[in-house]
């Protein structure tokens, strides 16, 4: 009676729960592209920006911008 009770449990529980593994490689792969994709398009848009941000900061401190940067305006 009990084998009978144990192999009912068994099956009702190998059929009520999943075998879930980790993520693989091919998810962490889609996610590193996706990171990649995310730093590339901040970069694009918001380059210009940081350039004269420095370029700025560096004029106040009474420095010389960086080689290509425009001038420092009085």
């Amino acid at each position: 009676m009990l084998g009978l009770y144990m192999n009912a449990r068994n099956f009702v529980s190998g059929l009520l729960s999943r075998e879930e593994k980790g993520a693989t490689a091919v998810e962490y792969g889609i996610m590193v592209a996706l990171i990649a994709v995310v730093i590339i398009v901040a970069v694009t848009l918001l380059g210009g920006t940081l350039d004269q941000m420095f370029t700025d900061a560096a004029c106040e401190l009474g420095g010389t911008p960086v080689t290509g940067a425009t001038a420092c305006t009085p």
